[in-house]
């Protein structure tokens, strides 16, 4: 038996760990600080092994030497950095609806650590809605999605070709656009109560000057708000389940 393949596949296997592994580092929900840091090289060298049979194929190494090598690296690393982040970036709907959601529900002021985000400081709603839409995506089998859009993603940022910084940058401003959109869609039904709720405040101060207006509005603002959340939840995953889903359809084709 021979063994010259051995390096062959040694190489194709680092490659396909720096694509994977930047990913995974990025990714939300498996780049949480919680998480343990070998349980996050497990993943990635699973995933690995996982699209091993399936990718590699797709990378020119017959006859490749130490530079283009380093090279080729260096590009997988690059196409984990820009799926990564826009993966980020996707999930930052849910950051800018909590912030407009708490703003307009009195409780800006209720900060936690989002677990999607890395353990970085957040509006309690949109760590809720980013926690609940992380798990929303394994009931609803969207986590197949992703496996066939890291798949698809060898056919956009082919191992070897050019890179276009053009298209990942048209990209990820088309991602924070339809972020922010989603996230003010989200949001809407609170931004139009905070509305109604502060003018007819302001016309109930201007009526009844000797009434402490902010004594009792604030914890009627803050209990409508929460029975506003718990009568819209639906809908807002509902819109945010869809915002993921049309970005990975995209992906996959």
């Amino acid at each position: 038996m021979s063994v010259e393949w051995l390096p062959q596949t040694a190489l194709i296997y680092m490659l396909i760990f720096a694509r994977m592994g930047t990913m995974v580092m990025l990714m939300p929900g498996f780049s949480s600080s919680r998480l343990p840091v070998r349980m996050r090289l497990t993943i990635a060298l699973v995933f690995t092994f996982i699209m091993y049979p399936l990718v590699f194929g797709h990378y020119p190494v017959e006859a490749v030497t130490f530079y283009p090598a380093i090279a080729l690296l260096f590009m997988e690393v690059g196409v984990g950095l820009i799926l990564g982040g826009v993966t980020r970036l996707l999930m930052s709907a849910a950051q800018t609806a909590g912030a407009t959601i708490a703003f307009q529900t009195g409780l800006s002021f209720a900060m936690t650590a989002d677990p999607t985000q890395g353990g970085v400081q957040g509006a309690i709603f949109g760590s809720f809605i980013a926690v609940l839409g992380v798990t929303l995506v394994f009931v609803l089998d969207f986590h197949h999605l992703v496996l066939a859009a890291i798949y698809e993603s060898y056919t956009l940022f082919a191992p070897g070709a050019a890179f276009n910084l053009k298209d990942a940058a048209d990209m990820a401003i088309d991602v924070i656009a339809a972020s922010f959109v989603v996230g003010v869609q989200m949001a809407s039904p609170f931004i139009i109560f905070g509305l109604v709720f502060y003018l007819g405040l302001g016309i109930l101060a201007r009526l009844m000057p000797q009434l402490q207006v902010f004594f009792i509005a604030m914890p009627a603002n803050i209990g409508i708000g929460l029975l506003l959340f718990v009568l819209l939840l639906s809908m807002i995953m509902t819109w945010y389940m869809d915002h993921m889903q049309r970005f990975l359809l995209s992906l996959i084709g």
